[in-house]
């Protein structure tokens, strides 16, 4: 194992979010089932003085998840020089068979821990917390995500070992290898760029018609999260070569070096704001009858849409910008 400051703050932080969650997780099973605005019982009350214990810590735990996100990816770019072969986080990752998956995790709880307090600050808004048993329904479903990350990460730094050989982000990111980037970067990229082109031109199109109308929630999420996918697979195939000035360069991971000024940060923020922004739409959408939250919950689904679209087009405008005038002509 490397033992950096940063590689002990995510471990550390990490366990204390986990165990965190887990009990948060176990103690709002009997809110799921006891809640009741309308009984005056002990019960009752017990319950409602924990909620709100609960849900601070949740909170915080959550919004850890969301910068430790970032702080693995730097960790992960900044240990490359201990591997041979590691030209960035592409070989660190590599390095053995854990880092892929703790990147995967990361991606999915990061996602699901915006969700959470998107529905957490929604549900604060009613003075009857209608969306309670539903945001503590799905504290029961991400705990065991947070616990596994936890461990699959804890694998991962253990497991590094500076003796072993890795492969730099040229031969894993190639049309050679046998994996799902190969795949990506083998698919031809013109149609991989009107594919690109025409979510991120449909995307605002649905985004205005339900800003103006509160309708489409549905449709908005799936098309934001679809953006997400499509984007980052477009970022592999053709936009990351504009950068780097090399059609033969495909990595994700060499744009967050300050070779590059560190661009890549703000790129990855965009598609995962905008993702997770898109998506909280459409978890809302069920309740906007909910009469508690008539009032607010419509201002509240504008707020992302307008943050989704605009953090995508933060991403279309920078990637197209380097395209445009990028050394490279293709």
């Amino acid at each position: 194992m490397l033992f950096t400051p940063a590689i002990i703050a995510l471990f550390a932080g990490s366990l204390i979010t986990s165990g965190l969650l887990v009990g948060a997780a176990l103690a709002g099973v009997p809110i799921i089932l006891y809640w009741n605005l309308r009984d005056g019982s002990e019960l009752q009350l017990k319950l409602e003085r924990r909620t709100y214990l609960i849900s601070t810590c949740v909170a915080y735990a959550f919004a850890f998840e969301l910068i430790s996100m970032f702080l693995f990816i730097y960790t992960a770019d900044s240990i490359h020089s201990f591997f041979v072969g590691a030209m960035c986080a592409a070989g660190s990752l590599n390095a053995n068979q854990w880092g892929y998956p703790t990147l995967i995790f990361r991606i999915v709880n990061f996602l699901l821990a915006g969700l959470w307090l998107i529905v957490n600050y929604t549900d604060n808004k009613g003075y009857d917390y209608p969306l309670i048993k539903m945001k503590y329904v799905l504290l029961l479903i991400i705990a065991p995500l947070i616990l596994a990350e936890t461990v699959i990460q804890a694998q991962y730094f253990f497991g590094l070992n500076p003796e072993v050989i890795t492969s730099c982000c040229g031969a894993l990111f190639s049309a050679t290898t046998s994996s799902v980037a190969a795949d990506i970067i083998a698919f031809p990229q013109r149609p991989m760029a009107l594919v690109f082109g025409a979510n991120m031109l449909l995307l605002p199109v649905l985004g205005i018609f339900s800003y103006r109308t509160g309708k489409g929630g549905y449709l908005f999420a799936v098309t934001a999260l679809l953006a997400f996918l499509i984007s980052s697979a477009a970022f592999i195939s053709f936009i990351s070569t504009y950068f780097y000035e090399l059609p033969t360069h495909h990595c994700p991971f060499c744009v967050l070096q300050w070779e590059y000024r560190g661009i890549g940060y703000p790129l990855f923020l965009a598609l995962l704001g905008g993702a997770q922004a898109g998506m909280g739409v459409g978890i809302l959408t069920p309740y906007r009858d909910t009469g508690s939250l008539k009032g607010t919950l419509p201002a509240i689904q504008k707020k992302l849409i307008f943050i989704s679209l605009i953090s995508f087009a933060s991403f279309a405008a920078i990637s197209i910008y380097q395209i445009i005038f990028s050394n490279l002509k293709m």
